[in-house]
């Protein structure tokens, strides 16, 4: 039988933080052990970064200090999420083998001093790094403590590529894997462009500096070999891991939209999704891209619950203005994360440090100790999360109707140079996303590749923008259109294949014929101009248009003005049961509501109610039962109008008509 790795066997919310005790003498661990239970504290991760602790020198282990320290958790009853240590190789490593050491493409070699300073094609670091992951699993994989594996810390936050000898002997093994024959490989480049033909591996280097453009394929392989070498990395310990300790779950604590790594790819090799969020609060929509973040993380794993790995209660210590969170902001983002299907709430971290670089990072226990408003907020979100952990909200998730298409190589091509615009990027999914989230549409993300039975989930699907285009994936989406789906295509798109040439014939290449035009050029705007709907509404566009002809599609906004004045601007194209729009440049705030307005209400799209401005309404279900979250992101009280009687779990107080919320206010409402 395959072992059950994820939350489901859990009997209550997940709530702690990074806990770094060897910080600290043992007098306060008994200290911490008090708070943590007055705080109803329930995991906390260990040992992230005590590599150097664990192996004062090479070869001579020390574990008595973390063997005290599992025992004293378990001894209260709380869980360890222990850490591999790999993130942060000691000095004497470095010291021993300087060849670990990571290089940047200008040759530079990155020292010690800090963290996360190793090549991943170090022979010494990944032999050192797996004795020691293999010495800890054999050492807790029995111990009453152990419940999760955190391996390594945020993989490729400081180093995500190396151009060492051995990073470059590497990528070629993996072009050799990829291509199978230097020939494929110099069609797949285009090396035919600038007399960059290759006749044997051993010519071909990483893409260092260079005189002016490096070749865009060779670029996009570099971007994919060096999310894969990580993964490589990790999925060394994960292969520890489960023979050694088969029934533990693992997982590695993701970044959000980290453009290094394609977590599609490491979604599938850990038990768990996780993410380390630290929102603005000098941004006033900074949980829009929260949102956003939360939705991503739970798609990963197609809507499997998730644990929120980081955050701050208070404030961080690396923006150049680092602003507390308001009273009560913690609770409210903490509540945001629950609502899109977080099972765990944990931070960083623990105790607030009295040295070192992360010394003025907020913490759950201030410098100032327990009798803080930090500390009273704490404690009452895991009070409150040990009362929802009593009812049914951990076995639900979230059941979007809307999904937007994001891939991570297209990322990669997208914004790289020798473009027509730098300002068409991968975040301009951004403001459909922000369109979406303003009629609290509950969205997830789907790669491109995306079987159809995937794609038929969704009511409506919007690719922002798809510039790569593998052969095939335009067919899939043409179905899903022709069974009733609604598709928004935004510019840019089927441009190019997975090699990165040119699809020939005209843009949006594989798309055109569901979407029934034809784009013989494009040009990125060096002023704005505005469009004009078929409603006679007006709307501001800017950075790119496309040149539209019809080919059967018609036309349901036109360009205001310049050469193309009254030329087609957004289109529409009924295929089947559905219905396929393109939209051929970039709109205003306004423009986007109302272009997402317009598909959601054709496509059925809706929010559970309707609320005021910034105020979220998310439903988590299962068969049995839906949990409705409410959350006021206003300066000021609201007051919202339920559809029927609702009880707030957190409060057990029933509402028959309005609920009114404070500011940062919160409620988690069942049918009465």
């Amino acid at each position: 039988m395959t072992p059950k790795r994820d939350l489901s066997h859990l009997t209550s919310f997940l709530y702690g933080g990074d806990y770094n005790p060897e910080q600290w003498p043992e007098s306060v661990w008994l200290e911490d052990m008090d708070l943590m239970k007055e705080a109803h504290v329930n995991m906390v991760s260990i040992g992230i970064f005590s590599w150097a602790k664990l192996e004062p020198r090479e070869g001579q282990f020390d574990f008595g200090w973390l063997d005290k320290l599992m025992d004293l958790l378990a001894a209260n009853g709380i869980h360890a999420d222990v850490a591999t240590a790999t993130a942060a190789p000691p000095p004497w490593l470095a010291h021993r083998y300087p060849d670990s050491l990571p290089m940047t493409k200008d040759g530079v070699t990155l020292f010690p001093g800090s963290r996360q300073q190793y090549c991943p094609h170090s022979t010494a670091y990944r032999e050192l790094g797996a004795r020691l992951v293999t010495t800890l699993a054999e050492r807790y994989k029995s111990h009453p403590a152990l419940a999760m594996w955190h391996i390594n810390n945020e993989y490729g936050c400081h180093v995500y590529e190396s151009f060492t000898p051995a990073a470059t002997a590497a990528w070629r093994i993996w072009l050799t894997a990829r291509y199978g024959s230097i020939d494929r490989l110099n069609e797949a480049w285009g090396t035919a462009f600038w007399s960059q033909r290759y006749d044997d591996w051993a010519e071909i280097n990483p893409p260092r500096t260079a005189p002016t453009f490096i070749n865009p394929t060779q670029q996009l392989d570099w971007r994919r070999f060096s999310s894969d070498s990580l993964l490589a990395l990790m999925k060394m310990e994960v292969d520890i891991l489960r023979r050694i300790t088969p029934d533990v779950p693992v997982v590695t604590n993701f970044m959000g939209f980290f453009k290094p790594l394609d977590y599609w790819e490491w979604a599938k090799h850990e038990d768990i999704v996780s993410d380390d969020n630290y929102p603005d609060p000098m941004d006033a929509h900074a949980h829009i891209g929260t949102a956003m973040r939360y939705d991503l993380m739970r798609s990963l794993r197609y809507g499997q619950p998730w644990l929120v790995m980081e955050q701050t209660p208070s404030a961080v210590n690396w923006r150049s203005q680092n602003a507390l969170k308001k009273p009560d902001q913690m609770r409210l983002w903490s509540y945001q994360a629950l609502s899109r299907a977080a099972n765990g709430i944990m931070f960083f971290q623990w105790r607030a440090a009295k040295a070192g670089a992360e010394k003025f990072h907020g913490a759950m226990v201030p410098h100032a100790g327990k009798d803080t408003r930090i500390f009273r907020e704490i404690k009452q979100l895991g009070a409150e999360l040990h009362t929802l952990s009593q009812t049914e909200l951990l076995n639900t998730t979230n059941a979007a109707s809307a999904a937007i298409v994001f891939d991570w190589d297209n990322w990669w091509v997208l914004e790289q140079d020798s473009h027509p615009s730098s300002h068409i990027n991968a975040m301009t999914f951004a403001p459909y996303y922000a369109a979406l989230h303003a009629q609290n549409i509950t969205c997830d993300f789907i790669p491109s590749a995306a079987p159809l039975e995937t794609a038929l989930k969704y009511k409506l699907i919007v690719i922002p923008n798809l510039y790569l285009t593998r052969a095939g994936v335009a067919e899939v989406f043409e179905q899903f259109v022709a069974q009733g789906g609604t598709l928004v295509v935004g510019p840019f798109s089927g441009i190019a294949n997975e090699d990165d040439h040119i699809w020939l014939g005209g843009t949006p290449g594989p798309f055109k014929r569901l979407l029934g035009i034809h784009i013989e050029e494009y040009e990125a705007m060096a002023q704005p101009n505005f469009v004009i709907t078929d409603d006679e509404e007006s709307y501001v566009c800017e950075t790119w248009r496309d040149n539209i002809a019809l080919r059967g599609a018609r036309m349901v906004a036109r360009f205001g003005q310049d050469h193309f004045a009254d030329a087609p601007a957004i289109t529409q194209n009924d295929v089947g049961a559905g219905r396929a729009y393109y939209v051929g440049t970039v709109l205003d705030g306004h423009g986007m509501q109302w272009l997402m307005k317009r598909v959601c209400a054709e496509a059925g799209v809706a929010a559970p109610f309707d609320v005021p401005a910034n105020v979220e309404v998310l439903v988590r279900s299962n068969a049995a039962q839906a949990f409705t979250f409410v959350l006021n992101h206003n300066d000021g009280p609201v007051s919202v109008r339920l559809p029927a009687p609702m009880r707030d779990v957190l409060t057990s107080e029933t509402y028959g008509g309005t609920l009114s919320l404070p500011r940062c206010g919160v409620a988690v409402l069942v049918a009465a």
